[in-house]
């Protein structure tokens, strides 16, 4: 953790349910305060995904670099969700 580092105050928006979740666990002593629960989930998050940045870029140097345009197109296509797509008909 930074000391010293800015903060700033915002309002987010969470299901009922995982709000308790997180009440009950400052309840029980496992986390200070609601605003630290959230603050820890943030880091981890944010840790994860320079994590999997690294790890692309580390696989993306191991097979040639960078996606071309016409491979990042054809990654486009395959893993953007389906887009009124017809339904085949059962065989």
């Amino acid at each position: 953790m930074v000391i010293g580092m800015a903060t700033s105050k915002i309002t987010i928006t969470l299901p009922e349910g995982q709000l308790e979740e997180i009440r009950a666990l400052v309840g029980a002593g496992k986390s200070p305060s609601v605003s630290a629960f959230v603050k820890h989930a943030v880091r981890i998050a944010l840790d994860d995904a320079a994590g999997w940045r690294q790890m692309l870029e580390e696989a993306l140097q191991q097979t040639g670099g960078p996606l071309t345009k016409k491979e990042r197109e054809w990654a486009d296509t395959i893993l953007s969700p389906p887009r009124n797509r017809k339904k085949r008909p059962a065989a």
